[in-house]
């Protein structure tokens, strides 16, 4: 497996994870941008808000051409999200595969700037509780030995 599709693999998962542990209201903006959302501090940190803001507009327009509705997604200054009034009509489905691929595509993006292995850990640290962001950063790094 390339490692663009491991990240998109990964991204699917934190986007279901945050999904799971968070009721689905009505409210679709609301519940879109979870993973994001929890991504912004650590890589905020480590790489600065306009490195953060950079990296994930780049990944709205690579994931605007599978889900066209990202293409009204705006990232703000300080990296939040806005969304438009039309993404409450979108369906539970619909969001979560959307930001799967948008994190994917952004978790992509980090790993040709920072690193696989720095990528992983900041994952690991968010997400400690997810076994297999765990299981695969011990596969990744097991390759680089």
């Amino acid at each position: 497996m390339n490692q663009s599709a491991t990240m998109r693999d990964i991204g699917k998962v934190l986007v279901a994870h945050e999904a799971q542990r968070h009721s689905f209201r009505k409210n679709a903006p609301a519940v879109f941008g979870r993973a994001v959302k929890k991504l912004r501090a650590p890589v905020f940190a480590l790489t600065g808000g306009s490195a953060f803001t950079s990296l994930f507009s780049r990944a709205l327009v690579l994931a605007g051409a599978e889900a066209q509705w990202l293409r009204a997604v705006h990232v703000k200054a300080d990296g939040s999200i806005e969304c438009p009034p039309s993404v409450a009509q979108l369906g539970k489905a619909e969001i979560i595969k959307a930001e799967g691929i948008l994190v994917g595509h952004f978790l992509g993006l980090l790993v040709t700037f920072i690193g696989e292995a720095l990528t992983l850990r900041l994952l690991s640290d968010a997400w400690p509780d997810v076994r297999s962001i765990n299981s695969g950063a011990k596969k990744s790094l097991g390759k680089q030995k």
